[in-house]
């Protein structure tokens, strides 16, 4: 397992893409050389009232170049602090954390809802195998075009303003979508769909979970999940998102 490093980067770049939405590119070549597709940082605030790191899916990976591509949304006073980075800004971070994507299956549906979309794109890019990808919006999007240089893209949107009006579910129906795996990350009523729809078709389903954390290391149990199997450090029914994920196979966890 790769061992998350703390550390000190350096802001190559930061653009807003969409209201709200924000790409930042990290120099941070000992996490770039050793990230998966589904793996994290955790980004710490300059504020000292702001004790925990806020944990955001790597969007990205540039080995060639040492870079890290984060796309997150403005949720609250963390994020927002990290909107005003600039080129040549430095905060401290710690990475890369978790378990990500097993690289699997012969054609792939890859599912991605609101900002469960941006760890998606990494995965796209890695995966060889044939694959679709379906992302769903509440209403503003971004990363379409990205997605569209590695497969088919097909969009739901709650308000029927782009694509399939409905969730990423009514999308798979309506263009008649097949595979025999899906990747997906996004909020949990979604994710529970998911399980459900791979379970009725007999496919195998891995699942990206968000979850608030704490620590990020698997030490507070603040993110915890149920399971279906017994935890060895808890000997209790759950699993950590952070330390056991945040990518789990369906069956293994309850939603």
């Amino acid at each position: 397992m790769t061992v998350a490093v703390k550390q000190r980067v350096k802001v190559a770049n930061q653009k807003r893409i969409a209201e709200g939405i924000y790409s930042i590119w990290l120099l941070a070549p000992e996490i770039a050389g050793a990230a998966m597709p589904g793996q994290f940082i955790s980004l710490y605030s300059r504020d000292g009232s702001r004790l925990l790191p806020r944990p955001i899916s790597i969007c990205e990976i540039d080995r060639i170049h040492g870079r890290i591509r984060l796309v997150y949304r403005v949720a609250g006073k963390g994020t927002l602090e990290f909107s005003k980075l600039k080129e040549n800004d430095s905060l401290e971070v710690m990475g890369p954390i978790g378990n990500g994507f097993t690289l699997e299956g012969k054609k792939a549906i890859l599912i991605g809802g609101g900002i469960g979309i941006p760890p998606m794109l990494e995965l796209a890019k890695q995966l060889t195998i044939p694959k679709v990808m379906v992302l769903g919006y509440r209403d503003i999007t971004f990363l379409e075009d990205e997605f569209s240089a590695f497969g088919d893209v097909f969009v739901s949107t709650e308000d029927g303003s782009r694509g399939t009006k409905g969730n990423v579910l009514d999308a798979i129906r309506e263009n008649g979508i097949e595979a025999d795996i899906i990747f997906a990350c996004g909020p949990t009523p979604m994710l529970r769909g998911i399980k459900a729809y791979a379970a009725e078709k007999g496919i195998v389903a891995q699942l990206s979970l968000e979850e608030r954390m704490a620590c990020g290391v698997g030490a507070c149990l603040g993110c915890v999940c149920k399971s279906k199997e017994t935890d060895h450090h808890t000997n209790v029914k759950n699993k950590r998102v952070c330390k056991d994920g945040p990518v789990f196979y369906a069956e293994e966890v309850e939603l």
